[in-house]
């Protein structure tokens, strides 16, 4: 096969241990999705699309948001290439400014973490949830050997089911289910599925 344009500027970004662990990832989410082909579904802080790409056939709509163009180029590259007609991107930054969407499932892949106020983007996702939506987050648990100006070093389950709960998210799920080497800031690390649901 040719080189394409596509496969260049997936290759920058899309290393194979971030691809390795998105498929991780992925395998994971896909039991959150069990009856989800009605549902539009928004991946918040997509980057190429490595995570919500790959469940695109699982749910009626993906919208991948993300605050760096570049990356959404990527992921719009990617959707053209493998044809995958319902999935859409959108440059945006809720932190900054949330647009009038709404959605019935948000997936955040490794994506809390990067965010400093942890409440307030929790706060603008419940909103954008419709209700009986789900919130699904994967991130890092807690890891004491990071320590990174821009990052959290991962979450604590207590704290994070408290914010969410805060928040008003119920029937609220947590575990950890995979520990990995040197994937969080160069550390061994594990990662944490949590759930929550918007009430009626």
């Amino acid at each position: 096969m040719e080189n394409n344009v596509f496969e260049e500027m997936a290759k920058r970004y899309d290393s194979e241990e971030r691809i390795k662990l998105a498929e991780v990832i992925v395998e994971e989410i896909k039991p959150e999705l069990q009856n989800s082909r009605s549902k539009s579904l928004i991946d918040y802080g997509s980057g190429t699309g490595l995570v919500s790409l790959e469940l695109a056939d699982l749910v009626d709509s993906v919208l991948l948001a993300d605050s760096s163009k570049q990356m959404l180029e990527v992921a719009e590259a990617k959707i053209a290439h493998r044809e995958i007609p319902n999935a859409k991107v959108l440059y945006s930054d809720f932190t900054q400014e949330t647009p009038e969407l709404k959605a019935d499932i948000i997936i955040m892949s490794l994506v809390l973490l990067h965010i400093p106020d942890t409440k307030l983007i929790l706060q603008e996702l419940f909103h954008i949830l419709n209700k009986d939506g789900k919130l699904i987050i994967v991130d890092f648990d807690k890891n004491e050997k990071v320590t990174h100006p821009k990052v959290h070093n991962g979450f604590s389950h207590q704290e994070l089911k408290k914010v969410l709960s805060d928040v008003g998210f119920t029937s609220i799920e947590m575990k950890t289910f995979y520990h990995g080497e040197r994937i969080f800031v160069n550390e061994d690390a594990s990662m944490f599925l949590a759930s929550g649901i918007k009430p009626v």
